[in-house]
């Protein structure tokens, strides 16, 4: 036979309740309370690659869509979720963009503020995982993880087979400017 409810016990239990709902919630919402410079993050960036790499001097080949992207990576509800696919996002970008082949006409001073700029925000998109404690790499996420790395190896095996030249860099420019307006949508 159970023990009768007392107010304390009664008390007792839902403190413990209102603590575990306060700490799913607090845990939901990590990630949603990011610096205001998060939200201009994309734009802020797509404005300084503008005046990182001034056009080639010679006119460019065409390509066709060199870099098909996931698209389905952009369709999550889950915020964590969101802020983990944008952090590796942000670090292949940084990778990419730190590469030491660069063509000599882009502005040096501009592509280090770029890199500062993607490296800030992947710190706040790293602290606010650590805060939520989302850092664990389940299954899907692991897939996701492939996903996003097989996407920037063609990207880097197009640049090696076009000899990183500059017409390689500037598709690779516009690529990472259709990459920052994923970025928009995927953390908005």
């Amino acid at each position: 036979m159970p023990a009768p409810a007392t107010p304390l016990t009664r008390l007792t239990h839902a403190i413990s309740t209102l603590l575990l709902l306060l700490t799913a919630l607090d845990t939901t919402l990590a990630c949603q309370h990011l610096p205001p410079c998060h939200t201009t993050f994309p734009w802020d960036s797509l404005n300084i690659l503008r005046h990182v790499a001034p056009r080639p001097t010679r006119p460019c080949q065409p390509q066709r869509t060199l870099f098909p992207f996931p698209e389905d990576l952009l369709h999550t509800n889950q915020t964590q979720q969101a802020a983990a696919i944008a952090r590796h996002i942000l670090h292949n970008l940084f990778a990419t963009f730190s590469s030491h082949s660069l063509p000599q006409h882009w502005n040096q001073q501009q592509h280090q503020r770029l890199l500062n700029n993607i490296h800030h925000h992947s710190q706040q998109l790293q602290q606010c995982l650590q805060d939520s404690h989302a850092l664990s790499q389940g299954h899907a996420t692991r897939n996701t993880t492939r996903t996003i790395n097989k996407y920037f190896s063609r990207i880097q095996h197009f640049l090696h087979a076009h000899n990183h030249s500059a017409c390689a860099w500037d598709h690779v420019r516009l690529e990472a400017r259709v990459s920052f307006q994923r970025l928009h949508n995927l953390t908005r």
